[in-house]
């Protein structure tokens, strides 16, 4: 199985940090981590890893998970 290179250490600070900023509009807009993911089609697990930041998500993703929160993919990316 090949590995991709570990990213630096900004890298998974910022990941971590957009987990964060992801997690607070949920809460913000009352939504349970289900919810969001049903809403963005998305199982459980892989949203959850988004909002620990133990995953890189792709943009698609990113968008879908703003739609379904209800704010703009900016609000999630912004530093």
């Amino acid at each position: 199985m090949h590995h991709q290179p570990m990213p630096p250490d900004r890298v998974h600070a910022r990941r971590r940090a957009i987990g964060d900023q992801i997690r607070a509009a949920r809460l913000y807009a009352n939504l349970s981590q289900e919810e969001v993911a049903l809403r963005a089609g998305i199982t459980l697990g892989p949203y959850n890893r988004i909002e620990q930041g133990h995953a890189a998500a792709r943009i698609d993703t990113l968008i879908r998970v703003a739609d379904a929160i209800g704010v703009p993919l900016a609000d999630l990316v912004r530093e």
